[in-house]
C-alpha cells in the first residue's frame, strides 16, 4: 500500500518529459518510484524539444541545452512541476529560478557497442562504418581505430540500431543505460569499459530539476552518493567551460569514503588526449565535489588542454 501524502505536500505531480521512447521510459521509472515513495497522483506530460524535432548535428544545434529549454521553460511557466532530464544532457550553468531537487541513483554509466555479426571493437574491419552523434565518442573511436570510418548519425536508440541491422552502418555506439532503459541490452555486442573509454560527465544518471524552492516534491528519490559523484564529473566540465562540441569523457566513483574522479580530453581527430586523476576524502571537505574537480580540471588546463579540445577554460 502506497504512504499517505503528509500535510502540506502536494497530492498530484505533473512530471514533464520529452517525448523520445527513452525520455518517456526513464520518466515512467521515476513517476512509478514517487508515486511509491510519497503516495501523490503523478501526471506525465510531454514537451517537445528542438532536440527532438531537428535532424541537425548535436554541434551544430548549439549542444545539449537543445533537450533541456523547452522542460524548463514548462517548469518556469508552471505547465509542469517536475522535469527529468539524462543529466549528461543537462547544461552545467544553473538555471535561474530552478533547482536540480534530486538526482536518483545512477545506472551504468558506460557506453556500449551494438555491432553486426556480434562484433566488438577489436574485430571491426578495417573500414567499417561507425555510427555516432557524439563528438567524444567520435574522437574514442578514432583514437582505438583509426582505419574504421566514423559516420556523424542522429535519432534515437531504435533509429541509430536501425542503421545496422539494415546495413547502412557496420556499428553505432550508444550508452549502456539507455539500452537498459528500453529492454535493447540484446543489442550489445561490447561493454566498453570506463578505464579506457571514460563517458560523459553524468551519464546513467538522470536529474529531477523543480522550481526552486520545491525540492521536497522530489528529494525522497535523491541518492547521495551519485549526487557527490556526477557534481564532480559535470563540475570539470563547467570549469574547462566546455559544451557538448568538446571531446571530454569523466569518471568517478567513492570507495571508502574516497571520491575518485578521473577525466580525459580528446583532440576531435583522436591522435591526441590528456588524462588527469585525483582523489579525497568526501569527509575532509565541505565540497568534495568541487574541491576535486578544481584539481582535475586546473591539472588539464596546465598541460595543455586548451590547445586539444575546444574549451573556454584557458584563460
Amino acid at each position: 500500500m502506497s504512504p499517505a501524502p503528509s500535510a502540506g505536500v502536494a497530492t498530484t505531480i505533473r512530471i514533464g518529459t520529452r517525448g523520445s521512447a527513452l525520455a518517456v521510459a526513464q520518466t515512467q521509472t521515476i513517476a512509478s518510484s514517487l508515486a511509491a515513495k510519497t503516495g501523490v497522483v503523478i501526471e506525465i506530460v510531454t514537451v517537445r524539444t528542438e532536440g527532438d524535432t531537428s535532424t541537425e548535428s548535436l554541434a551544430s544545434l548549439g549542444g545539449t541545452g537543445v533537450f533541456a529549454g523547452a522542460l524548463r521553460e514548462a517548469l518556469v511557466a508552471g505547465r509542469v512541476d517536475v522535469v527529468v532530464h539524462s543529466l549528461k544532457d543537462l547544461p552545467t550553468a544553473a538555471y535561474p529560478g530552478l533547482s536540480i531537487g534530486a538526482v536518483p541513483k545512477r545506472v551504468d554509466a558506460r557506453d556500449a557497442l551494438c555491432a553486426r555479426d556480434g562484433l566488438t571493437m577489436d574485430d571491426l574491419p578495417a573500414g567499417a562504418r561507425v555510427g555516432t552523434g557524439s563528438p567524444r565518442r567520435a574522437a574514442q573511436l578514432r583514437a582505438r581505430r583509426p582505419d574504421i570510418e566514423v559516420v556523424d548519425i542522429r535519432g534515437n536508440v531504435d533509429t541509430r540500431l536501425a542503421h545496422v541491422v539494415e546495413g547502412r552502418l557496420d556499428a553505432v555506439v550508444l550508452a549502456a543505460a539507455g539500452l537498459e532503459r528500453l529492454g535493447r541490452l540484446g543489442a550489445i555486442t561490447e561493454f566498453l569499459s570506463l578505464d579506457g573509454w571514460p563517458t560523459a560527465p553524468g551519464q546513467g544518471a538522470l536529474a529531477l530539476e523543480v522550481r526552486a524552492g520545491d525540492e521536497k516534491l522530489v528529494s525522497a528519490l535523491n541518492h547521495n552518493p551519485t549526487r557527490t559523484i556526477v557534481e564532480a564529473e559535470r563540475h570539470v566540465l563547467a570549469l574547462l567551460e566546455a559544451g557538448c562540441a568538446a571531446p571530454i569523457g569523466a569518471h568517478g566513483q567513492i570507495d571508502d569514503g574516497l571520491l575518485f574522479l578521473d577525466a580525459r580530453v580528446y583532440s576531435p581527430d583522436g591522435t591526441e588526449k590528456l588524462t588527469s586523476s585525483h582523489a579525497l576524502y568526501v569527509s575532509d571537505t565541505v565540497h568534495p565535489a568541487l574541491e576535486v574537480a578544481e584539481r582535475v580540471a586546473h591539472e588539464l588546463l596546465e598541460n595543455g588542454a586548451a590547445t586539444l579540445a575546444p574549451l573556454g577554460g584557458a584563460q
